[in-house]
């Protein structure tokens, strides 16, 4: 399994820090944000990783440089101008899909799932265990909604469907909506309808929603949307206060 970290924001809540800095370079517990996640997607087992990148994207490239001192291989994914969360995913494909192809036709495994995580969140990996490979088109790991998120984003339901909150039946709307937490699963063939450009992951996933194609899971564990800096003190003040031992990180199996 590849994973893609997106990474391509301007940051523009983070000013002034993010003024000579990209987002996912700031310090945080005394390495970049985005290596904690580089780390832990290598202890999940995860050795390609793609990172899409604009502003300020070569300073990601010198930092990061092909992921060896990771233990993982780095591909980057140029931004011009930033695409968006589909636009840049969508432009990623040919890096994600498993040999390199960019459409169903060239790639037989143009339907297997990569991991995407939002670059400008932090949670504790070790309770997320992540399938091999899923039944429909994407599954969510959802959060309970955050104070800056009160109303939820999805439903989920007990047969761990996600549903458009704005467009489920009233039995539906009686479970309460919960937050999409920036990690997924996603097949390419979620794209496949998709042009290049510019443009918003959301409404692709509200479609699948409304086919039935997503599937999804509660996450309980400290999740943090790093979007301001008073947030990412959050981020720094949870990982210096951690005085238990780590559990072992869970390696990706079963199927869901």
């Amino acid at each position: 399994m590849k994973a893609m970290i997106l990474a391509a924001g301007l940051g523009t809540r983070m000013r002034p820090l993010t003024d000579n800095c990209p987002k996912p370079l700031l310090p945080v517990a005394g390495k970049p944000l985005i290596v904690h996640h580089i780390e832990q997607l290598v202890a999940l087992g995860i050795h390609e990783i793609v990172i899409n990148h604009a502003y300020l994207g070569f300073m990601i490239e010198e930092a990061l440089g092909d992921g060896s001192q990771f233990g993982c291989r780095i591909h980057y994914s140029a931004e011009q101008e930033a695409l968006e969360t589909g636009g840049g995913i969508y432009n990623a494909l040919p890096l994600l899909v498993a040999n390199g192809g960019d459409s169903e036709e060239e790639n037989e495994d143009f339907d297997q799932p990569f991991l995407l995580v939002n670059g400008d969140v932090w949670l504790d990996w070790e309770r997320i265990q992540i399938p091999q490979t899923i039944q429909g088109l994407c599954h969510l790991w959802l959060v309970k909604n955050p104070e800056h998120n009160p109303a939820g984003d999805f439903v989920l339901t007990e047969f761990h469907a996600v549903l458009d909150k704005d467009n489920t039946d009233e039995n539906t709307l009686s479970k309460a909506a919960l937050t999409f937490s920036g990690i997924s699963l996603l097949k390419p063939t979620l794209f496949k309808s998709s042009q290049a450009g510019a443009f918003p992951l959301a409404p692709l996933l509200r479609e699948a929603m409304a086919q039935g194609h997503v599937s999804g899971e509660l996450y309980t564990g400290s999740w943090v949307d790093v979007g301001t800096p008073e947030r990412l003190q959050q981020v720094e003040d949870l990982l210096l206060v951690k005085q238990v031992e780590k559990p072992a990180t869970k390696k990706i199996t079963g199927i869901l």
